[in-house]
């Protein structure tokens, strides 16, 4: 795809995203959707070209009025978050034919011309909005005081306007049926499912047996569930690596054995090299899709996952009993445990290791192929340009 799609007689097209601070899900996919369209400027709220390594640098960016607060909020963005629905209104899109959000907190509230056409690939409705909410106020130590109160405000304003501002959007895609459904809730809108970009071709899988650590790869953040990962790996006397940077990193340090190591941030050629010897992926967290259980499996590792989210639609746990399913062998890539306990995910990994020699790297690897990045961009490409031309119909006749 080295034509570009945003060409000088073309459409005229830009993308968007929530912010531009460290390299996450969504700006991994960004990263994906600007080989689609790679001169289309990008629209952001904060961009810090250290926090994304680079990636970005060599695209025109444009930010709002939040970007003088770029150092306050890679240390306390929480305190910034009154100021966030007003600030992606600032965007100024008026000139472009087609606007493409990659949205999991605010992108999709940007406003457009009627004759705009704006397609979102949503990541999820914001989560402290709605299903995660008490999690959120919980994990914050927020009460019923005066801050309680002011915060629980300022949720239930940008509740009101996150649900108005869904309908701004003239096409959702979601990044999974798990997100599909809570659009569906939330939203009352309607999507098709593209699961987002995994560069399983830049990953080799792995021909040597593995060694003998587990490995998350993660944000290091308190919902991510690293904390369980790490009791487990101390009462077992599991080796295990991590490798991520967080605001939650120093407590885990504080809480960690000898058998724990933390490596920081890593480039891609190291992390698949880790993935390659892990004898295993552990992915604790809750999450939307969940790229990394995926790139173990690219890398021909198995995956022990909490049995909710994304990773139900990635991983393909033993059958229930001996034998198939519906007449068809698949064989498993990994294990889910169903609590988030200590005792849950011991009894997963008891079970892995015990079933060990069933996961093979071929399958894993297979599996994988499914979500890679020529996948979505084929898939993304078709639903901008079908969608564009159907918006088009559609105002013809408004």
């Amino acid at each position: 795809m080295n034509k570009s799609e945003n060409e000088k007689n073309g459409p005229k097209v830009a993308l968007v995203c929530d912010f531009l601070t460290k390299m996450g899900g969504a700006q991994k996919t960004l990263a994906a959707i600007c080989e689609l369209y790679p001169n289309a400027p990008i629209y952001c709220m904060i961009y810090d070209e250290e926090g994304t390594h680079g990636i970005f640098k060599n695209h025109k960016i444009y930010t709002t009025s939040l970007q003088k607060y770029q150092l306050f909020f890679r240390q306390k963005p929480k305190y910034l978050i009154g100021k966030y629905s007003r600030a992606v209104e600032e965007h100024d899109l008026s000139k472009f034919d087609i606007v493409i959000s990659s949205n999991d907190s605010y992108a999709h509230g940007v406003i457009t011309k009627p004759e705009t056409f704006h397609l979102c690939y949503c990541h999820t409705p914001t989560r402290y909005l709605w299903d995660w909410t008490n999690e959120y106020l919980h994990e914050n130590n927020i009460g019923w005081g005066l801050k309680g109160l002011y915060i629980r405000n300022i949720l239930h304003k940008y509740r009101l306007w996150d649900r108005a501002s869904a309908d701004r959007v003239d096409q959702f895609l979601a990044n999974s049926e798990n997100v599909r459904k809570r659009i569906s809730k939330y939203y009352r809108q309607d999507s098709h499912v593209l699961y987002p970009p995994v560069e399983v071709s830049e990953i080799e899988m792995a021909k040597d047996s593995p060694s003998d650590y587990f490995l998350i790869v993660s944000r290091l953040e308190t919902y991510k569930r690293i904390d369980l990962v790490i009791d487990v790996c101390n009462k077992l006397q599991k080796n295990l690596i991590i490798v991520g940077e967080g605001s939650s990193r120093a407590d885990l340090e504080a809480i960690s054995g000898p058998t724990i190591k933390f490596v920081g941030w890593q480039s891609d050629a190291k992390t698949y090299q880790f993935y390659r010897d892990c004898r295993a992926f552990i992915f604790a967290g809750e999450d939307d899709f969940g790229i990394t259980p995926v790139e173990a499996m690219a890398a021909g590792r198995p995956v022990i996952a909490y049995g909710r989210g994304g990773a139900l639609e990635t991983v393909i746990p033993p059958p229930l009993r001996g034998g198939d399913r519906g007449g068809e062998n698949i064989n498993p890539t990994g294990i889910f445990f169903d609590q988030p306990t200590s005792t849950s995910l011991i009894e997963a990994i008891e079970k892995l290791e015990k079933n060990y020699n069933t996961f093979t790297p071929h399958e894993c690897r297979h599996q994988a192929e499914k979500f890679s990045k020529e996948n979505f961009l084929h898939g993304l490409k078709s639903a901008v340009n079908n969608g564009y031309k159907e918006y088009l119909e559609k105002m013809k006749n408004v």
